[in-house]
């Protein structure tokens, strides 16, 4: 322990959060991953980097700060909440790069196109997302409404923190691992079989140089699949598919194997549906019942009861053949889903309550 410089912790995804040790080596590898990212992402030195994630034990504050420090950039350490004065400081600082996760970078552009800021004129051009899976859909809609280029990083506290991989400017579903770093393997999470490249399954990783607490062949409880082809940027790093599910994130729900990323696919592909939405699921019958509450987007939203009916039945119809599974769907104006500061909470479970 007298090794030992720096303590973080998990954010208790899986139940007790997880603390891990840091060695002054640890930190500067880190830093080095993280410089990798934001180099992939298109970050500078000499960019100015607005700070939305805390500062606790949660690796990403600290994590993204002494990487974009790392790189040149100047750090503006904001930490969460009090949007408005985030967009303050955005005006007056003249910020160019937004750390955040998608929610609440989504959040600010809210407020701020309430208080009548022109995201055009902004000074802001990348934001680098973590702490949550971002839906290309949310993804495609931070980028036109705040007129920047939104790039996901992954990492978890347990191997490092952010910085096991990161999004390149060409491939916009994948991200590149960094490899000389990390040992990477997918396995079927059932078996624990090693699967071929290509395949998807849970991905497994060992931190080939960890020393503050070394870990081997870590289940990650991500599934994902990785691919050695070239990638168009450039890079020769392997990269995998974004996160989009968790083997412990799903619901059974009368017998039936359902995945949230089901739901925001058959979302995403449907105009006038935001990317903002709760599953809420019960059992007051006596019988599994699962309800999914919509937030429309404002030009969808009307006060024609005929074409909200036809709307919300288009909705649960688009769900059922996806699903195979009947659910209630309730329509939400603009505005109506609790906004986050931290991970969006998409799944409210009232089964054993």
């Amino acid at each position: 322990m007298d090794q030992i410089v720096r303590l973080h912790s998990s954010s208790g995804t899986t139940g007790k959060p997880i603390v891990v040790g840091y060695t002054k080596e640890d930190l500067e590898e880190w830093r080095y991953c993280i410089m990798c990212v934001l180099q992939m992402a298109g970050v500078v030195p000499g960019d100015r980097a607005q700070m939305a994630f805390g500062y606790g034990m949660f690796t990403g504050g600290f994590g993204l700060h002494y990487g974009l420090e790392g790189l040149g950039c100047m750090m503006i350490p904001a930490g969460s909440g009090n949007t408005e004065r985030h967009i303050m400081m955005m005006e007056d600082y003249g910020t160019t790069v937004l750390i955040a996760t998608p929610s609440y970078a989504m959040h600010i552009c809210e407020v701020g196109e309430k208080l009548g800021y022109n995201w055009e004129k902004s000074s802001l051009r990348v934001g680098l997302f973590g702490g949550e899976p971002c839906t290309p859909k949310l993804k495609a809609e931070i980028e036109s409404r705040m007129h920047i280029f939104c790039t996901d990083n992954y990492g978890l506290t347990e191997v490092m923190g952010p910085g096991v991989s990161g999004e390149c400017l060409t491939s916009r579903n994948q991200q590149h691992i960094m490899e000389d770093h990390f040992y990477w393997e997918v396995i079927d999470p059932k078996t624990g079989e090693v699967l071929p490249e290509g395949a998807t399954g849970e991905l497994v990783l060992t931190p080939l140089n960890k020393k503050g607490v070394p870990i081997l062949r870590y289940r990650t409880h991500d599934l994902t699949t990785v691919t050695t082809a070239p990638c168009g940027c450039g890079r020769t790093t392997a990269r995998m598919d974004k996160i989009r599910s968790r083997t412990d994130d799903m619901l059974i729900v009368r017998g039936t194997n359902v995945y949230p990323s089901q739901i925001e696919d058959v979302l995403s592909a449907i105009d006038g549906a935001s990317p903002h939405y709760r599953l809420v699921l019960d059992n007051e019958s006596g019988m599994d019942r699962m309800t999914l509450m919509l937030e429309l987007e404002s030009q969808s939203f009307t006060d024609s009861l005929p074409q909200m009916e036809d709307f919300r039945r288009s909705v649960a119809d688009k769900l059922k053949s996806v699903l195979q599974l009947g659910v209630v769907v309730k329509l939400l104006e603009p505005g109506s889903i609790e906004r986050f500061m931290g991970k969006a909470k998409h799944v409210e479970d009232n089964r054993s309550k």
